[in-house]
C-alpha cells in the first residue's frame, strides 16, 4: 500500500507540517555557543586543534587576505599535503653539490651507516659508494654486471674469494677457518683426501680472469686484493693496470699462475696459500717459489701456507728479495734441509712458524746452519717440537734473536727446551700452553740469559710456584716486565700485585 507525501508528512510526528514557520523560527534562534556543543554533543579536541592549525597556516600564506573566492580548479590544501598540520620542509640536501655532499657524508664515522645512507636516493647512493674503500664480494654476478665498479669506484681493498666458491648461502652450516669461511650444504661429501672444495666447486680461471679485468678497469687504485684460482693472464692484467697494488693474497693458485706476478712490481706483502688442510689442495713447489722471488723483489712481508719446497726455493727468496723483513711458514711441507737456506735472508727480522708437523726432518750438520744476521724475533705456534734435532737446528739458525715466543706447541719438554741455551741474546721470553715444561727446565735456561728483562709464562701446568728457587726469585725482582700465571692455581700472580716485583729496581724475593 503506497502512502502519498502529504500523508507521510501528517503521519510522521517529527515532520513539521509548516516548513515556512520553522524557517522563521530558525532565523530567530541564537548562534550555538561552546557550552551548547559541550552539553549537546561531544567534540573531538584533536579535530578542533587540527582546524585551528589549518586556519593559522592559511593565514600565514601571502594571499590569505585576498577576498577572491576559492576556485574549484585549484588543488585543495589538504589533498596536496598528506599531513596539513606540518608544512613541507625544504629539501636543503638537494641544493648541495656532489662535492659538498660527499664531504658531509665523509664526516660519518660509522662505516655501516654509509650503506644505510645509500638507500635514501640515487644521488646519495652514488656519493656513499665513493666513500666505501673495502669490500668483500659475495655475489659474482654483482661484479660481472658492472654494478660493483659503478657503486664503489674508489675501492682500495677487494676480496673475491667468497664469490669464487659455489656455496649454499641459505645453509645454516658455516665452516670457519683462520684463512677461509664458507657456507656448506647438509649433503656435502668429503673426498678421499679429506677436502670438500673440489675443482667443480670453484669458478673457472677464465671466469675469474674476466671478473678481475672488469674490476680493475673500474677501480685502478687498488692496493690490496684477495683472489682465488686466478691465472697468469689475470695477474698480469692486474699488475699492469694497478700500479699502486702493494698487498695480495692468493688462494688455490699453483705454480702455473705465478709467472703473472712479474707485473706486480710494487708488491710488498704477499700471502700465498697453496693448500688448506681439509678444504682444498693446490701445488706450490720450488718452481713457483723461484718465480715468485724473481718477480717480487720488493717484498717486505711473505707468508707461505701449505706450500711445498726445499732449500732451493728458500734460497731463491733470500737472494732475490733483499728487502724481506718478515717470513711466515704455516703448515709447510718443506723437504729436509730448508733451514740452512735461511741464512741467505740477510735482512730478515721476524720468523714465524705456525701449525707445522715438524720443523725440519733432516737439517744436516751444524757447519751448514749459518745464522740469520739481522733476525730479532722467533714465533712458534701450534707446532710439533718432539724432535730435538730439528728444534736445535732452528735455534742455531736463529741464535741472534732477542725475542722468543712459544705458544701451544706439542712435545716441548725440559730436555728439548734445553736446546734454547744456544740463544745468548734473549731479552724477552713468552711461554704459553707448554704443559710438559717443568720449573727446573725453565729455570736452567732463563738463568743463563743474562740480558733477559721480560718474562711471560701462562698455562704451563708443570711450572709450580712452590718450586721457585731463590735464584729464580732474584731474577724476577730484576725484570722490567713479569707476567706469571703458569696455571689457574698459581698464587704468585695475585700476590705480586702492588709489590713492585717484576719492575726494575723492585722488591726482591731473596730468602733471609
Amino acid at each position: 500500500m503506497s502512502i502519498s507525501p502529504d500523508e507521510k508528512r501528517i503521519s510522521d510526528p517529527d515532520c513539521d507540517p509548516n516548513p515556512i514557520l520553522d524557517l522563521g523560527k530558525a532565523k530567530k534562534k541564537r548562534r550555538s555557543s561552546w557550552s551548547d556543543h559541550s552539553s549537546n554533543e561531544r567534540v573531538d579536541p584533536n579535530e578542533t586543534l587540527r582546524h585551528l592549525f589549518l586556519k593559522m597556516r592559511l593565514q600565514s600564506l601571502p594571499n590569505s587576505d585576498s577576498t577572491t573566492p576559492h576556485s574549484d580548479s585549484e588543488p585543495d590544501s589538504e589533498s596536496s599535503n598528506p599531513n596539513p598540520l606540518i608544512p613541507p620542509a625544504p629539501d636543503c640536501m638537494s641544493l648541495l653539490s656532489d662535492e659538498l655532499l660527499l664531504k658531509v657524508l665523509s664526516k660519518i664515522p660509522a662505516r655501516k651507516q654509509h650503506f644505510s645512507n645509500s638507500m635514501v636516493c640515487k644521488k646519495w647512493c652514488v656519493a656513499s659508494g665513493k666513500l666505501i674503500q673495502s669490500i668483500k664480494l659475495l655475489d659474482w654476478d654483482f661484479l660481472e654486471s658492472g654494478r660493483l665498479t659503478f657503486r664503489f669506484p674508489n675501492l682500495v681493498d677487494a676480496s673475491l674469494v667468497h664469490a669464487c666458491v659455489q656455496s649454499d648461502w641459505n645453509s645454516g652450516i658455516l665452516f670457519c677457518n683462520k684463512l677461509l669461511s664458507i657456507h656448506l650444504s647438509s649433503g656435502v661429501v668429503f673426498e678421499n683426501d679429506g677436502v670438500f672444495i673440489r675443482n667443480e666447486d670453484v669458478l673457472d680461471s677464465e671466469v675469474v680472469d674476466r671478473g678481475v679485468r672488469i674490476m680493475v678497469q673500474g677501480c685502478r687504485n687498488l692496493r690490496r686484493v684477495v683472489l682465488m684460482n686466478v691465472s697468469e693472464k689475470g695477474l698480469s692484467f692486474l699488475g699492469e693496470e694497478c700500479e699502486c697494488l702493494q698487498e695480495m693474497e692468493l688462494h688455490y693458485s699453483g705454480d702455473l699462475a705465478l709467472p703473472g706476478i712479474f707485473k706486480c712490481r710494487n708488491l710488498q706483502i704477499l700471502k700465498l696459500i697453496g693448500s688448506i688442510s681439509g678444504v682444498y689442495n693446490s701445488v706450490v713447489t720450488d718452481i713457483g717459489l723461484t718465480i715468485l722471488a724473481q718477480g717480487c723483489r720488493r717484498l717486505v712481508k711473505l707468508e707461505l701456507v701449505g706450500c711445498e719446497g726445499s732449500y732451493d726455493g728458500i734460497k731463491a727468496i733470500g737472494q732475490c728479495c733483499q728487502m724481506l723483513e718478515e717470513l711466515t711458514l704455516c703448515n709447510h711441507k718443506m723437504d729436509g734441509g730448508w733451514l740452512s737456506a735461511l741464512s741467505y735472508c740477510v735482512n730478515l727480522k721476524t720468523l714465524k712458524i705456525l701449525s707445522c708437523n715438524e720443523i725440519d726432518g733432516n737439517p744436516g750438520s751444524d757447519e751448514h746452519l749459518w745464522p740469520c744476521p739481522m733476525l730479532e724475533e722467533l714465533h712458534l705456534r701450534q707446532c710439533q717440537m718432539r724432535e730435538k734435532q730439528g728444534v736445535r737446528a732452528l735455534f742455531l739458525v736463529c741464535r741472534t734473536i732477542q725475542k722468543l715466543v712459544i705458544e701451544d706447541c706439542w712435545g716441548l719438554n725440559s730436555n728439548i727446551f734445553a736446546a734454547a741455551s744456544i740463544l745468548r741474546s734473549i731479552r724477552s721470553l713468552s711461554l704459553e700452553g707448554c704443559s710438559l715444561l717443568t720449573t727446573e727446565g725453565l729455570e736452567s735456561i732463563v738463568l743463563s740469559w743474562k740480558q733477559l728483562d721480560r718474562l711471560r709464562v701462562g698455562s704451563c701446568n708443570n711450572v709450580k710456584d712452590s718450586e721457585i728457587t731463590p735464584e729464580l726469585a732474584t731474577l724476577f725482582s730484576d725484570l722490567k716486565e713479569l707476567k706469571w700465571r703458569p696455571d689457574s692455581k698459581s698464587l704468585l700472580h695475585s700476590s705480586l700485585s702492588g709489590t713492585g716485583i717484576g719492575q726494575k729496581g723492585g722488591i726482591s724475593l731473596r730468602r733471609k
